[in-house]
Protein backbone atom coordinates (compact mmCIF):
# COMPACT_ATOMS: atom_id res chain seq x y z
CA UNK A 1 0.00 0.00 0.00
CA UNK A 2 1.22 3.31 -0.78
CA UNK A 3 2.28 5.79 2.45
CA UNK A 4 -0.44 8.87 1.04
CA UNK A 5 -3.41 6.57 1.86
CA UNK A 6 -2.34 6.51 5.33
CA UNK A 7 -2.48 10.33 5.31
CA UNK A 8 -5.60 12.21 7.28
CA UNK A 9 -4.70 15.42 6.44
CA UNK A 10 -7.87 15.60 3.92
CA UNK A 11 -10.05 15.11 7.18
CA UNK A 12 -9.06 18.74 8.48
CA UNK A 13 -10.60 20.84 5.64
CA UNK A 14 -13.99 21.90 5.75
CA UNK A 15 -16.50 21.17 3.56
CA UNK A 16 -19.60 22.78 4.25
CA UNK A 17 -17.68 26.46 3.51
CA UNK A 18 -17.92 25.24 -0.11
CA UNK A 19 -22.08 24.88 0.60
CA UNK A 20 -23.83 27.06 -1.81
CA UNK A 21 -26.87 26.28 0.34
CA UNK A 22 -25.34 27.12 4.06
CA UNK A 23 -26.44 30.78 4.91
CA UNK A 24 -23.70 32.58 7.31
CA UNK A 25 -25.15 36.43 8.80
CA UNK A 26 -23.26 38.69 7.76
CA UNK A 27 -22.16 41.19 10.35
CA UNK A 28 -23.80 44.37 10.70
CA UNK A 29 -22.39 47.58 10.81
CA UNK A 30 -22.71 49.71 13.35
CA UNK A 31 -22.70 52.94 11.99
CA UNK A 32 -23.68 51.96 7.84
CA UNK A 33 -26.43 54.05 7.69
CA UNK A 34 -26.63 57.50 7.73
CA UNK A 35 -29.18 59.35 10.20
CA UNK A 36 -32.46 60.34 8.76
CA UNK A 37 -32.17 62.63 5.39
CA UNK A 38 -35.76 63.22 5.57
CA UNK A 39 -35.42 67.13 6.76
CA UNK A 40 -32.64 67.35 4.59
CA UNK A 41 -34.65 65.91 1.45
CA UNK A 42 -37.70 68.27 2.42
CA UNK A 43 -35.93 71.61 2.76
CA UNK A 44 -34.33 70.74 -1.26
CA UNK A 45 -37.95 69.96 -2.63
CA UNK A 46 -39.32 73.13 -0.82
CA UNK A 47 -36.28 75.12 -2.53
CA UNK A 48 -37.01 73.50 -5.89
CA UNK A 49 -33.94 71.31 -5.90
CA UNK A 50 -35.11 67.93 -7.02
CA UNK A 51 -32.25 66.35 -7.95
CA UNK A 52 -29.99 66.74 -4.88
CA UNK A 53 -33.22 65.84 -2.81
CA UNK A 54 -33.10 62.41 -5.17
CA UNK A 55 -29.24 62.21 -4.83
CA UNK A 56 -29.99 62.80 -0.63
CA UNK A 57 -32.20 60.01 -0.24
CA UNK A 58 -30.34 57.63 -2.38
CA UNK A 59 -27.46 57.82 -0.49
CA UNK A 60 -28.95 57.51 2.58
CA UNK A 61 -30.65 54.67 1.55
CA UNK A 62 -30.57 51.81 4.76
CA UNK A 63 -30.57 48.78 2.63
CA UNK A 64 -27.54 47.62 5.77
CA UNK A 65 -29.80 48.19 8.67
CA UNK A 66 -32.18 45.87 10.14
CA UNK A 67 -34.51 47.83 11.65
CA UNK A 68 -37.98 48.05 9.88
CA UNK A 69 -39.10 51.43 11.02
CA UNK A 70 -35.76 53.25 9.71
CA UNK A 71 -36.46 51.21 6.26
CA UNK A 72 -40.18 52.50 6.11
CA UNK A 73 -39.32 55.75 6.91
CA UNK A 74 -36.39 55.69 4.25
CA UNK A 75 -39.11 54.54 1.84
CA UNK A 76 -41.65 57.45 2.37
CA UNK A 77 -38.69 60.30 1.82
CA UNK A 78 -37.84 58.63 -1.79
CA UNK A 79 -41.27 58.04 -3.07
CA UNK A 80 -41.94 61.06 -1.65
CA UNK A 81 -38.67 62.65 -3.11
CA UNK A 82 -39.39 60.60 -6.91
CA UNK A 83 -43.53 62.18 -6.98
CA UNK A 84 -42.05 65.37 -6.62
CA UNK A 85 -40.55 64.99 -10.14
CA UNK A 86 -41.55 65.82 -13.45
CA UNK A 87 -41.67 63.81 -16.25
CA UNK A 88 -39.46 65.75 -18.07
CA UNK A 89 -36.67 65.37 -15.24
CA UNK A 90 -36.61 61.64 -14.55
CA UNK A 91 -34.40 60.55 -17.49
CA UNK A 92 -31.97 63.25 -16.38
CA UNK A 93 -32.17 61.74 -12.50
CA UNK A 94 -32.12 58.03 -13.76
CA UNK A 95 -28.49 58.77 -16.00
CA UNK A 96 -27.13 60.59 -13.44
CA UNK A 97 -27.25 57.19 -11.17
CA UNK A 98 -24.71 54.48 -11.44
CA UNK A 99 -25.19 50.37 -11.69
CA UNK A 100 -25.68 50.36 -7.80
CA UNK A 101 -27.64 53.41 -8.12
CA UNK A 102 -30.48 52.06 -10.80
CA UNK A 103 -30.46 48.75 -8.71
CA UNK A 104 -31.33 50.51 -5.22
CA UNK A 105 -33.61 52.69 -7.69
CA UNK A 106 -35.89 49.87 -8.80
CA UNK A 107 -35.77 48.41 -5.32
CA UNK A 108 -37.02 51.13 -3.83
CA UNK A 109 -39.82 51.38 -6.98
CA UNK A 110 -40.81 47.50 -6.28
CA UNK A 111 -41.51 48.76 -2.91
CA UNK A 112 -43.57 51.23 -3.83
CA UNK A 113 -45.74 49.07 -6.21
CA UNK A 114 -46.19 46.70 -2.76
CA UNK A 115 -47.75 49.89 -0.93
CA UNK A 116 -49.12 51.93 -3.47
CA UNK A 117 -50.76 55.57 -2.44
CA UNK A 118 -52.99 58.00 -4.49
CA UNK A 119 -51.36 58.75 -8.17
CA UNK A 120 -48.15 56.90 -7.40
CA UNK A 121 -48.27 53.93 -9.58
CA UNK A 122 -48.22 56.01 -12.35
CA UNK A 123 -45.43 57.95 -11.46
CA UNK A 124 -43.81 54.77 -10.42
CA UNK A 125 -44.21 53.18 -13.62
CA UNK A 126 -42.54 55.96 -15.27
CA UNK A 127 -39.62 55.73 -13.40
CA UNK A 128 -39.62 51.79 -13.72
CA UNK A 129 -39.29 52.85 -17.64
CA UNK A 130 -36.43 55.04 -17.42
CA UNK A 131 -34.80 52.93 -14.91
CA UNK A 132 -35.42 49.98 -17.12
CA UNK A 133 -33.76 52.14 -20.47
CA UNK A 134 -30.48 52.69 -18.68
CA UNK A 135 -30.02 49.86 -16.32
CA UNK A 136 -31.89 46.79 -18.55
CA UNK A 137 -33.20 43.58 -17.68
CA UNK A 138 -30.09 42.81 -15.37
CA UNK A 139 -30.91 45.11 -13.08
CA UNK A 140 -34.68 43.78 -12.32
CA UNK A 141 -33.14 40.09 -11.73
CA UNK A 142 -30.72 41.80 -9.47
CA UNK A 143 -33.34 43.47 -7.39
CA UNK A 144 -35.53 40.55 -7.10
CA UNK A 145 -32.85 38.22 -6.10
CA UNK A 146 -31.33 40.11 -3.72
CA UNK A 147 -31.19 38.84 -0.40
CA UNK A 148 -30.94 42.95 1.35
CA UNK A 149 -34.11 44.89 1.02
CA UNK A 150 -35.18 48.32 1.61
Amino acid sequence: MARSTLSSRFRRLDIDQYDENRFVEEPEEAAAAEPDAGPEVEALLRRGDALRAFHTAMRSSPANAKSQAMKEQAQGTVLKVLTSFKSSEIEQAVNSLDRNGIDLLMKYIYKGFEKPTENSSAILLQWHEKALAVGGLGSIVRVLTARKTV
